[in-house]
C-alpha cells in the first residue's frame, strides 16, 4: 500500500489512475479503523478497481467542548489494517495541508445541517461537508463509500453532492453491528467496561421499535415512547434525541407513512455520546413497512 501525505502527489497518483482507466473508490476516515471501515473497504473492492483509503482527524467538525484532544490515534495500527485489507492507497495529509494559512472556504448544506445532530453540534457538519469536498476534489473518486450509522451525515454529503454537481457516487453501507448489537463505532473505546454493557440499550430499544411496526404501529409518539421507557430503564443512560423522521428532509414525523423514513437515537452513555438507527421503508409489493438495523 502506498501512503501519501502530500496533495500534490495524492492528484498525481489518481490522474494516473484515471488515465489508465481505473474505477476509483475512496473511504474517507478519521483512523481508530474497526470492522465498520473494512466492511466499506469490502464493499469498495468489490465496485472498483482500485481502492484508496484516507485518515484525517478533521478539526474544523469538533465542536470547543468535544473529544478532538481525546479522539484514538492508532495510525500504525490503521495502516497494518488497510494493507491487509488490500487498499491501495492510503491519503494521510496533516491538517496544516487541508487548512492552510488563511483558510476562510466553507460547506453549508442549509435546512439538514441545523437540525438533530446539527444542534446538538453547532458547526459539525459545517466541518464534515467541508473536509468531504476537499477530498473529493483530490482524490477525484467515482465513488465514496460512508456507513449508514452516520445517516443525517451521509444524507446532507448526498445534498451537497448532487447541489454541486460532482462526479462521484455516494454509495451508503449497512450498519455493522458487535454480536450485542451495539453499531460500531471509534467511540465506544472510551467506554468502561460497565458502560460498554449499558450501551446496549441503544440497539434493545430500536429492537422494539422495529417490532413495534412489524405488528403495525405507525404513530410517531407511540414509537417515541416505547423507546424513550427502555432507555430509561438504563441508570448509566441520557438521552439528546429520539426523533422520526422523513429519510429524505430529515423532517419529524406524526405518522410512518409510504415514505422512508428513519427512527434516530442520540444518547450519553456516561460521558459518551453515542448515535444509532432504524431505516424503516416499503417492503417490495406491499404497503407494510420493514425496519433495517
Amino acid at each position: 500500500m502506498e501512503i501519501t501525505r502530500t496533495i500534490s502527489w495524492m492528484k498525481e497518483t489518481v490522474r494516473q489512475a484515471r488515465a489508465e482507466n481505473h474505477v476509483v473508490g475512496l473511504v474517507p476516515t478519521m483512523g481508530a479503523l474497526h470492522d465498520g471501515h473494512l466492511s466499506l473497504i469490502r464493499r469498495a473492492k468489490s465496485d472498483c478497481s482500485q481502492v484508496y483509503a484516507s485518515i484525517f482527524l478533521n478539526p474544523a467538525q469538533f465542536g470547543p467542548n468535544e473529544d478532538l484532544s481525546k479522539y484514538p490515534r492508532t495510525f500504525e495500527k490503521d495502516v497494518e489494517r488497510l494493507t491487509a485489507a488490500g487498499v491501495d492507497v492510503l491519503f494521510a495529509p496533516g491538517a496544516k495541508d487541508i487548512y492552510p494559512a488563511g483558510f476562510r472556504t466553507y460547506v453549508n448544506v442549509e435546512g439538514l445541517s441545523e437540525k438533530l445532530e446539527g444542534k446538538s453540534r453547532p458547526g459539525h457538519f459545517r466541518g464534515v461537508a467541508t473536509v468531504v469536498l476537499k477530498l473529493f476534489e483530490i482524490v477525484q473518486p467515482h465513488f465514496a463509500f460512508f456507513g449508514r450509522k452516520d445517516a443525517q451525515q451521509v444524507r446532507i454529503l448526498q445534498q451537497m453532492t448532487n447541489d454541486l454537481n460532482l462526479n462521484v457516487e455516494i454509495a451508503v453501507c449497512p450498519i455493522v453491528r458487535e454480536p450485542d448489537g451495539l453499531a460500531l463505532s471509534s467511540r465506544n473505546t472510551y467506554l468502561n467496561v460497565e458502560e460498554r454493557q449499558a450501551a446496549t440499550v441503544l440497539h434493545r430499544a430500536l429492537g422494539e421499535a422495529q417490532r413495534a411496526v412489524s405488528t403495525g404501529t405507525r404513530d410517531a409518539l407511540q414509537l417515541q415512547t416505547i423507546i424513550r421507557e427502555i432507555l430509561s430503564k438504563q441508570p448509566l443512560a441520557r438521552v439528546d434525541y429520539v426523533e422520526i423522521v422523513d429519510a429524505e428532509t430529515f423532517e419529524p414525523l406524526a405518522r410512518i407513512g409510504a415514505r422512508p423514513a428513519y427512527v434516530l437515537l442520540a444518547v450519553y452513555i456516561g460521558r459518551t455520546r453515542l448515535i444509532d438507527n432504524l431505516l424503516i421503508e416499503a417492503a417490495i409489493g406491499e404497503h407494510a413497512p420493514v425496519g433495517s438495523l
